[in-house]
């Protein structure tokens, strides 16, 4: 084949991989807020949310293993943009005009949600989200701010804002919840501490990943100690590895932390973490 005859080719299967994707919006508050999706494979899907970090886009946070499975496994995937790149998220020293603003993020989320049922017929008790550093951040708020409209959540390198940072009511309702977590992250400090990805973007201070794993497991009922296992090591060479700790009892919903030893501000490559995710959430159907 020519060289011209390849790129040809090359860029007609970028314009396919595209299409697949609808970009829609919704008013809210007077800001047209954007969002971009895989259409489902048919009625009744499941509909999952994956946020981007502070600072980015929705379809730069693209979940391309997840988006493969998507038509077998029915998975509506929606890729939704914060307001000027950012989350008004729980935290509440965030200089980003997201949070300045008091950004509406519930209603957005919630417009979305009728929109898709709307518009594809979701299972509406079927709706999930997975959230990355700050979209871990909003995968927290929407869990503790409007957990009736989600089955589970997943966040990501993300802990909860300590209490001298925390502005989000909680409605303090149980629900299945993932972290996934590195022990050698600075920018989201495992211990907790101060969260600072710049010059002018001091974000306050979080808990620590032990403490944010133990309200949402208290919150659920549990007392004991969690169910400990080792995931299988399948890149040794990353210098990570994964403890997973699982606290799941009938009738109360699942809480685990996959702690990434010697993880910083990325993802293991042990497992993908999106197709974690969604494993996580179908244990909770």
């Amino acid at each position: 084949m020519s060289r011209y005859g390849l790129l040809i080719l090359l860029l007609c299967a970028g314009v396919s991989a595209q299409s697949q994707f609808v970009n829609d919006s919704l008013l809210i508050d007077g800001h047209y807020r954007s969002f971009h999706f895989q259409k489902p494979a048919q009625t009744n899907a499941s509909l999952i949310f994956v946020l981007h970090g502070s600072g980015g886009s929705g379809m730069q946070t693209r979940a391309k293993k997840l988006e493969a499975i998507a038509p077998a496994e029915n998975i509506l995937i929606v890729y939704p943009d914060g307001y000027k790149r950012y989350w008004n998220e729980c935290r509440k020293s965030s200089p980003a005009a997201a949070n300045v603003e008091n950004i509406d993020e519930n209603a957005f989320f919630g417009a979305m949600i009728d929109y898709f049922k709307k518009q594809y017929k979701i299972n509406e008790k079927q709706v999930f989200t997975v959230g990355t550093s700050g979209g871990g951040h909003m995968a927290y708020k929407l869990a503790l701010t409007m957990p009736e409209k989600f089955r589970a959540i997943t966040a990501l390198i993300a802990n909860l804002p300590d209490t001298n940072n925390f502005d989000c009511p909680e409605k303090r309702m149980p629900i299945p919840v993932m972290i996934v977590n590195g022990t050698a992250d600075k920018t989201n400090p495992y211990d907790g501490g101060e969260v600072i990805l710049g010059p002018q973007m001091n974000l306050g201070f979080v808990r620590s990943t032990d403490r944010t794993f133990q309200y949402w497991s208290t919150l659920a009922g549990y007392k004991s100690q969690p169910r400990k296992r080792l995931l299988p090591d399948t890149d040794p060479a990353d210098g990570k590895t994964i403890e997973q700790y699982t606290f799941k009892e009938r009738g109360k919903p699942e809480i685990t932390l996959l702690k990434v030893i010697n993880g910083k501000h990325d993802f293991p490559n042990d497992i993908d973490v999106y197709l974690e995710a969604w494993s996580f959430f179908k244990r909770q159907l």
